[in-house]
């Protein structure tokens, strides 16, 4: 909850007003590729989420090696719950024949908390000190952006739910085979009796099927980086209420009292937002691949 406790807008760019400030914060750490400007890199999104994938790797690795049959510690605890809740709900959610899925459901659960859960630093924290490491190098502070919440970004929630849509055309064509895969596109989910009425309905079920797949994917990552990006954004509203405050003035004490009071609200209310997201984009994908393995 430290998003409550203040924040660091010394660190606001140059103008100091509102509007620079929102603009500051919402601006990428940006790498362009080659002299043209077509591709260009978020480094700082691919900064934090490698960052966090090799915690996630290396906490469970850590935890999977000092694990015991006896009596397990604190943490260890808390890794078993969630490895069991996670495969629980595979169980009853996946009724197909898979060993990955289990291992996949824990994976995105908890990667996409752990993006999601950058949103509870302090809003200016990081990007104070990324400004500071600037002005120590003698460049420009007010041109060190720096955002640090990966799934803030349309880029990291597009990625994961495209990657989500592969494995589901890789879960239908494994389970039914490439010939019956291609066979449901074209059959379902209008169903006919004779050769002339299924293929009047092919085109109809193929629409609807490329519909559908594209859908997915979609609803996933807008679903996803909506509910951050809003969040993000509300954190740096609440943040604005002391900018540029003056400690001579008695308002400020009474804005910084309202700031602490929305921070604390906003930041409790939101904890609950990160892990319902994380937990949805898992129950979603499940869903999904349990149904591309079915026959319909």
């Amino acid at each position: 909850m430290l998003n409550a406790i203040g924040n660091f807008s010394a660190m606001e760019p140059a103008g100091g007003g509102s509007t620079e400030y929102i603009n500051h914060h919402l601006h990428f750490l940006q790498m362009k590729v080659g002299e043209s400007s077509f591709m260009t890199l978020n480094v700082d999104t691919l900064f934090f989420t490698l960052v966090l994938s090799v915690l996630f790797v290396a906490v469970f690795l850590l935890t999977a090696r000092r694990a015991t049959s006896g009596v397990p510690g604190k943490f260890q605890t808390v890794v078993e719950m969630v490895v069991e809740f996670v495969d629980g709900l595979v169980r009853e959610t996946f009724h197909g024949n898979s060993k990955l899925i289990a291992p996949l459901s824990i994976t995105i659960f908890l990667l996409v908390f752990l993006m999601n859960f950058m949103d509870m630093l302090p809003i200016d924290f990081l990007p104070w000190v990324w400004a500071s490491g600037h002005e120590l190098a003698g460049e420009d502070p007010a041109h060190a952006y720096l955002r640090v919440v990966p799934t803030a970004d349309l880029n990291t929630t597009f990625g994961l739910s495209i990657a989500v849509f592969f494995l589901i055309q890789y879960f239908g064509i494994s389970h039914k085979g490439l010939a019956g895969f291609t066979k449901e596109a074209f059959s379902a989910p209008f169903h006919a009796h004779g050769t002339f009425a299924r293929i009047c309905l092919a085109p109809a079920n193929l629409l609807l099927r490329l519909i559908e797949e594209g859908v997915r994917p979609l609803s996933l990552s807008l679903r996803l980086f909506g509910n951050m990006y809003a969040g993000e954004l509300i954190f740096i509203l609440i943040a604005l209420m002391t900018l540029n405050a003056s400690l001579a003035h008695v308002s400020t004490y009474a804005l910084g009292a309202a700031q602490f009071i929305a921070g604390f609200a906003w930041t409790t209310f939101h904890i609950l937002i990160i892990v319902l997201q994380a937990f949805i984009f898992m129950v979603l994908t499940i869903v999904y691949l349990s149904m591309a393995a079915e026959s319909h």
